[in-house]
């Protein structure tokens, strides 16, 4: 069955006005009875680098997660960051934005790939030491606006070393929504027979008018795990000024109802949680 981990983190990090923590609070709280796998709630980051999401903390201690079964993710950019989530045993999930683009890791965690590549290792230290797991973000997966090198081959090499350092959950990300639908076929089609311990997710970015096409092209080369967003809003500040929009969730629950494969989604809960995102983030 396919699962959807809905991420009201990448809807709210790149609006400039802040949003009130207790509206953060409701969004996310609307969102965690809808039934999906995992919920991208917020992240462990610099505040100046990305100031809506300096309230995680007291978010977190605010959710409602009694009735839900979801399971929460966080993201960290460094190692401090990732020693603060693990305390809270509300969270099973780190995600980490990796990259194969250097100048995209040198915008968002002021890194290389080589130095974020041994930061991934270190951060699978600490969740394993915390029995946290980390899912590790291939940003700019498919291609890059910054002219540096990008090809399939490229990107496969970075995920077998990511296997071979231990890395079992690797989601691909068009960050900026410059992806093809053959590469993204392409790419989990080899990736996913040779590394059947590692599962495999797909965050995109993309335009209303392309979007089918690319997750047909995953779908049929085998992913199961994919995230959205409710309004399709969102997009990474530090990628450049003209922000993609994720892929809208209800895309995906439409593809994959079709498909009839999609994991418990309370559709009345989901329209619910879609009108408190239009409210608060609109």
């Amino acid at each position: 069955m396919v699962k959807i981990t809905e991420c009201p983190r990448d809807a709210m990090q790149g609006i400039e006005t802040f949003i009130p923590t207790e509206n953060k609070v409701r969004y996310i709280n609307s969102v965690l009875q809808v039934g999906f796998d995992t919920v991208d709630f917020g992240s462990f980051v610099s505040p100046k680098a990305i100031p809506q999401m300096r309230d995680t903390t007291e978010v977190l201690n605010q959710l409602d997660l009694t009735s839900s079964s979801s399971k929460l993710l966080a993201i960290v950019g460094n190692q401090r960051g990732a020693t603060d989530a693990v305390q809270f045993d509300e969270i099973t999930y780190l995600g980490f934005p990796f990259s194969i683009s250097d100048t995209f890791l040198q915008r968002n965690i002021n890194s290389s790939v080589e130095k974020s590549f041994n930061l991934a290792k270190e951060l699978l230290e600490i969740c394993d030491q915390r029995n946290k797991q980390l899912v590790t973000y291939i940003s700019m997966a498919f291609g890059n606006p910054y002219d540096d090198d990008w090809d399939t081959e490229l990107l496969l090499h970075w995920i077998d070393q990511l296997h071979l350092a231990g890395v079992r959950r690797i989601t691909l990300a068009d960050t900026v929504g410059i992806g093809q639908s053959h590469h993204i076929g392409t790419a989990l089609a080899i990736a996913i027979p040779a590394y059947q311990e590692v599962s495999f997710g797909l965050h995109l970015h993309t335009k209303s008018t392309n979007w089918r096409e690319k997750i047909d092209a995953a779908y049929q080369s085998g992913c199961l795990h994919y995230d959205g967003v409710l309004s399709g809003l969102g997009g990474c500040p530090m990628a450049g000024p003209n922000l993609v929009g994720n892929i809208h969730t209800r895309h995906l629950l439409d593809y994959f109802s079709e498909q009839d494969v999609l994991e418990s989604i309370d559709n009345d809960l989901f329209n619910q949680a879609e009108q408190v995102a239009s409210e608060i983030i609109s």
